[in-house]
């Protein structure tokens, strides 16, 4: 058991009239009731509490009047009251933990005999608190206000605002005017230096606008080309804070756990940090971009580019196009190569989860540091048991995804990848082959249930730390003996491709990125391990949240 540590302060304060014992250490604000009667009482409500000061949100202090029975009720007269008859009192707000993963500011006031001692108080805490480097104390803020339900202007200046206020952090807020607003700002236009990081109020698209403003404006301050594929890019400093105000905010979810506005900003104020893989996606050594949950191809693919259709219907536009495209139950051919994640720690049908202070993140972290400069980069032959080199799959697939998280939502608690870590350095490549739609409608429906999605036998899954994917209709090497057979077919399959409604199936699906269409099919995908940093701590474990109360007890 670790040894106390030294304290800064030990006073008798009063807390609703009830007095209490406090203690300041650097890392601990505690605060005991002073037991009046030596009698066990079992259902007297608990007398210790403490929190941590990283979880401070601010102290302030606030004058209180004593309660002598001396107040008349004259206004006058408790204007002119004398010092003596007052007291100082101090209030400390903090985080306090709720169920399903949310947070709240929650206030408890100390009362001081003297007024000495409550600046003496409030003076200590906040050198503490000023002593965290962590903290943000200026801050860039993105408002898209057309995104999900158009409550982000209103989610902002109602629940955001009022706690960077109270935290003591500057803002400065831009109201997005036009799609790719926020990115093109931050790479050409946006002083980054005199902020400690920026945040975007919005869902999933805004998010990813500012990744892409950031991520190259760094590489341009440095000096790094985006276009090669085997170029290893610069980490961005400046951390990312997320306000969930979208439609399924699945970013938000799957570094946090809920999506709640009050507790992302409560993650802002405290300063926490959390590394975020990214994956940068080209086309023949030039650069299409970056995406950090999923890729899709096929299903999840030509479910977006039917909902682009019919975007006059918000949100229900994906319900009806996944519909749609399920009964439709198209298949692809195709060739996948990837290069395994050996030798990491973890894989993609573990049990365990990636949550707050992941250990395969931090360790895989280290790993791959120790081989930075040494990359394969071309398709070489399976050392097998190494599970090393380029690997290869040709066949007829209904989906082809990659997630670099879990991907997990409200609508899906655990994801298209339950055991995918956010800062690992590999994405999970997914591979659903051609089969019934029974058969696929079971696997659909696993990604809200508890059971293994992966346990089906036209369902397999790699980690990886980059892949390629080329489309039949590229005319990859392996299918050049095809070609005199499909020569009287080309005529007809380029008159469906042109006109579909024909009812022919399609040569050829889009990429989802990220809920943007890429323009090309044939791709290069690597994972760049801890690219960026979001303003989380990762998923607590569930038994943090499991009894609220007004602090944690000591």
């Amino acid at each position: 058991m670790e040894r106390p540590l030294r304290l800064l302060l030990s006073s008798e304060l009063r807390v609703r009239n009830v007095g209490y014992e406090v203690s300041l250490c650097r890392s601990l604000l505690a605060w005991k009731r002073r037991s009046s009667s030596p009698v066990y009482q079992p259902f007297r409500p608990n007398a210790c509490h403490s929190v941590c000061v990283s979880e401070i949100i601010s102290v302030r202090e606030e004058d209180e009047e004593e309660e002598d029975g001396r107040d008349d009720g004259s206004w006058k007269k408790i204007r002119e009251r004398d010092d003596k008859h007052r007291r100082r009192s101090f209030t400390v707000s903090y985080v306090e933990r709720c169920r399903q993963h949310r947070w709240r500011c929650a206030d408890v006031t100390f009362a001081c005999p003297q007024v000495a001692l409550c600046h003496r108080w409030v003076s200590t805490i906040r050198e503490q608190l000023a002593a965290i480097s962590s903290r943000p104390s200026k801050l860039l803020v993105y408002i898209n206000p057309y995104g999900g339900k158009r409550q982000a202007k209103r989610v902002y200046q109602q629940k955001v605002a009022p706690l960077f206020a109270l935290a003591g952090i500057s803002t400065h807020v831009i109201v997005t005017e036009y799609a790719n607003h926020a990115r093109d700002h931050l790479r050409d236009e946006a002083e980054l230096k005199k902020y400690d990081g920026v945040v975007c109020v919005g869902g999933d698209g805004m998010f990813s606008e500012m990744v892409h403003g950031l991520v190259w404006r760094t590489q341009k301050d440095g000096g790094v080309g985006v276009d090669m594929p085997d170029q290893t890019l610069i980490a961005c400093s400046l951390r990312i804070g997320i306000i969930p105000a979208g439609s399924t905010d699945c970013i938000c979810f799957a570094t946090v756990g809920t999506n709640d506005p009050v507790t992302s900003a409560l993650h802002i104020i405290v300063g926490d940090s959390q590394p975020m893989d990214v994956c940068s996606v080209h086309h023949d050594d030039t650069f299409l971009r970056y995406s950090v949950s999923l890729l899709g191809y096929g299903f999840y693919g030509d479910v977006l580019t039917d909902s682009e259709r019919k975007r006059w219907m918000g949100p229900a536009r994906y319900d009806l196009a996944g519909l749609k495209m399920f009964l439709t139950h198209h298949h692809y051919e195709g060739t996948v190569s990837y290069l395994p994640a050996a030798g990491v720690a973890g894989a993609p049908r573990d049990a365990a989860r990636c949550r707050s202070g992941c250990s395969v993140c931090q360790d895989n972290r280290m790993l791959l540091s120790e081989r930075a400069g040494v990359y394969q980069t071309e398709h070489g032959e399976d050392d097998g048991e190494n599970g090393g080199g380029w690997r290869t799959i040709r066949g007829k697939f209904l989906a082809i995804n990659a997630a670099s998280m879990s991907c997990a939502c409200p609508r899906s608690p655990k994801g298209l990848s339950p055991a995918a870590h956010l800062a690992d350095g590999t994405a999970d490549l997914i591979l659903v082959r051609k089969c019934s739609r029974f058969n696929f409608l079971r696997h659909l429906l696993r990604h809200t249930s508890k059971d293994d999605q992966f346990d089906l036998s036209f369902v397999e899954v790699h980690r990886v730390r980059r892949f390629r994917f080329t489309p039949r209709h590229c005319r990859s090497d392996s299918e050049q003996e095809l070609d005199l057979l499909d020569g009287k077919r080309q005529i007809f399959g380029q008159i469906c491709r042109d006109h579909p409604a024909c009812g022919c199936a399609p040569a050829f699906s889009s990429w989802n990125c990220d809920g943007e269409i890429l323009p090309h099919t044939a791709i290069d995908v690597r994972v760049h391990c801890q690219l960026i940093q979001l303003f989380a701590r990762g998923i607590e474990e569930a038994a943090m949240f499991d009894e609220p109360a007004p602090a944690r007890p000591v």
